[in-house]
């Protein structure tokens, strides 16, 4: 079962989650990082890294968002492996907790 990066990510991309992955299964997108779901050995090293809780277990991801596990493996296709962090968005703080941000997601 891999994990998913979910709605709460997008406008701040922390990559807090990126530097503990084993396997290099995150991809990053202007404003997203998602995860392959074919790459994902379900290790749960990334779950707690993240600081606004956006990754989930598949089978766990919130109400409303459960697009999100095809989200990831669509964009994981086009989008280049990330493997070391960087600064998350300069308005990541604001942008925290804030819902329906799906439209706000750069391709």
């Amino acid at each position: 079962m891999p994990f998913v990066v979910t709605e709460n990510c997008i406008k701040c991309k922390y990559t807090d989650c990126v530097e503990v992955c084993p396997v290099d299964c995150f991809h990053e997108g202007p404003n997203f990082l998602v995860i392959d779901p074919d790459e994902c050995i379900d290790c749960t090293l990334c779950e707690p890294e993240c600081p606004v809780n956006a990754i989930y277990p598949e089978d766990d991801v919130p109400a409303g968002q459960e697009g999100f596990a095809a989200l990831n493996a669509e964009l994981s296709k086009a989008w280049p492996v990330i493997t070391t962090r960087k600064e998350p968005l300069p308005e990541a703080e604001e942008w925290d907790g804030k819902p329906d941000k799906l439209k706000h997601l750069e391709r």
